[in-house]
């Protein structure tokens, strides 16, 4: 995977030095228009005209054993929700100064005909007692991934957000993070939607039995996805590396974008360096799969509800980051003196 503009991160660290500021007085924001200039291949970086969030819907078989404090229902409902425009998503979308699209990749139900081209089947199975996919299903949803990409960045897109929407994914996303990072479900399994006690510990079995399946093919990233995962994350996936060798910047929203992050990185090195994390979710796999990415997030605002929300909170400093490094004054067109004071 070709890695963003080194000339042009330079380029961005040196105009740095010269803005009317103390040196690195901006702190992350400075990183940030570095990694926006690199990724555009031009210093200073351009404005953002259309950043894009793509919502990947989909349902999960292990929602039917009691893993999520929803039903299996509000994934459809929540769709048309995202179309009639009263989701969080929207919303938020609004402030950032970002479109927002809805995929159903693989919903159980009947979704508007807008959403539903990509579709690959009605529901993943249940991971910790079958595969999540067939080998056809797998490699039709991460086409369906990179084919959306394609879309959006054929569209104009100059930035993605993927989000997520489907009861009961955060329990593959778990299993998929622990099996990758080897680490204990006790260790990386959260409450998702706010399950209780004993739904923790369901959930917690059933992502024990998800990892026990998907030990033997943890080095091959397809039949990670096809055995643990789902039609959902295996398009987001095939979304976030694809727009990698697109070369466009992509922000990472929560705990399952991430989880397909992950396994995308693992099968396209180097994608990574075209992403960043919009946020830290409460869960604790989300933590593990960023620290596994060597990613640090932008945000810490104890935020789990995915749809793209943590990265369209944090889209605004990508804005400040372009805004700052393109149009603040240099030292020498504003007459301002860079000489440290002197001591008498």
């Amino acid at each position: 995977m070709a890695p963003p503009s080194a000339d042009a991160r330079r380029d961005a660290s040196e105009r740095q030095k010269t803005l009317t500021k103390p040196a690195g007085s901006l702190g992350r924001i400075e990183d940030l228009g570095e990694w926006i200039a690199a990724c555009q291949d031009a210093s200073p970086p351009r404005p953002l005209t259309r950043p894009r969030v793509v919502v990947f819907a989909g349902d999960h078989g292990v929602a039917a054993h009691g893993v999520s404090a929803y039903p299996a229902e509000v994934t459809g409902q929540m769709v048309a929700n995202f179309l009639a425009g009263g989701a969080a998503v929207n919303a938020l979308s609004a402030v950032a100064g970002a479109s927002v699209r809805v995929v159903d990749i693989s919903v159980d139900s009947e979704t508007d005909p807008s959403v539903s081209a990509h579709k690959v089947r009605r529901s993943s199975g249940s991971i910790d007692r079958e595969d999540a996919l067939t080998s056809d299903d797998v490699l039709a949803a991460i086409d369906a991934g990179r084919a959306i990409a394609d879309e959006e960045v054929d569209s104009g897109a100059d930035l993605l957000v993927a989000g997520d929407m489907g009861i009961g994914n955060t329990t593959p996303a778990t299993a998929l993070i622990a099996t990758l990072t080897d680490t204990e479900p006790v260790a990386a399994v959260g409450r998702g939607t706010g399950v209780d006690d004993a739904g923790w510990m369901r959930k917690t079995a059933a992502i024990r039995d998800a990892m026990r399946r998907a030990r033997p093919v943890v080095k091959d990233p397809v039949a990670l996805l096809r055995v643990a995962g789902g039609a959902d994350i295996a398009a987001m996936a095939g979304f976030v590396a694809q727009a990698a060798h697109r070369r466009t910047p992509v922000i990472l929203d929560g705990l399952v974008v991430t989880a397909a992050a992950l396994v995308a990185e693992e099968s396209a090195r180097g994608a990574r360096e075209w992403w960043v994390a919009g946020h830290r979710s409460t869960e604790p796999a989300h933590s593990i799969a960023l620290r596994h990415l060597r990613i640090e997030p932008l945000l810490e605002l104890d935020m789990r509800l995915g749809e793209g929300s943590g990265a369209l909170v944090a889209l605004p400093l990508i804005h400040a980051a372009i805004a700052t490094l393109s149009q603040m004054s240099t030292f020498a067109d504003a007459g301002v003196s860079t000489e440290a004071a002197s001591e008498d």
